[in-house]
């Protein structure tokens, strides 16, 4: 999953987004994790901490809604540094509060800056944490919002920083 040559359309960075992401946590479920995105020098930082006290377990952010056509690409590309844990990357293709999410998981090694790729492919429907394979596949000339999370009972503080997110296609043959 290390970048190496593909074209590139910056699609989102974090120059001044701050006010552009909202939390959703587990309190919506009667759990006490907090999570939340602030932005230093350009760079969106999720952090916070999962509790799995009272049924909790998970923290995530979205982006403000928008519209993003990214059916020119295969996959996206994100600059990330990481604590060692596992993350999501999701996406919307409605603009409804619940339901589904697209999702492809990754995992940063710690404190090093790493350019990621995360085909379309590899983003699957997810309804409250459950996998929906009855679900048709990403759509990504439809995206609406952009999200982070962070469960699967990974207890403790975290801590995510993300430079940019963009839209990346692969010569043939070097799709990751």
């Amino acid at each position: 999953m290390n970048a190496s040559g593909p074209d590139r359309r910056l699609v989102l960075t974090f120059m001044d987004a701050e006010s552009q992401w909202g939390e959703i946590g587990d309190s919506i479920m009667g759990g006490i994790s907090r999570g939340d995105m602030t932005i230093a020098d350009g760079v969106g930082i999720f952090s916070g901490v999962v509790s799995l006290e009272r049924g909790g377990g998970f923290s995530s952010v979205r982006s403000a809604e928008g519209h993003y056509d990214l059916s020119d690409g295969d996959g996206l590309a994100i600059r990330v540094k990481g604590d060692g844990k596992r993350y999501g990357l999701r996406l919307r293709t409605r603009a409804v509060f619940d339901g589904i999410n697209y999702q492809a998981d990754f995992q940063p090694t710690a404190g090093v800056w790493q350019d990621l790729e995360l085909p379309f492919a590899h983003f699957q429907p997810v309804l409250r944490g459950r996998q929906m394979p009855s679900i048709p596949p990403l759509d990504p000339g439809s995206i609406r919002t952009f999200g982070l999370i962070i469960a699967s009972r990974q207890a403790g503080p975290f801590r995510l920083e993300i430079a940019s997110i963009t839209c990346a296609r692969w010569l043939p043959g070097l799709k990751p």
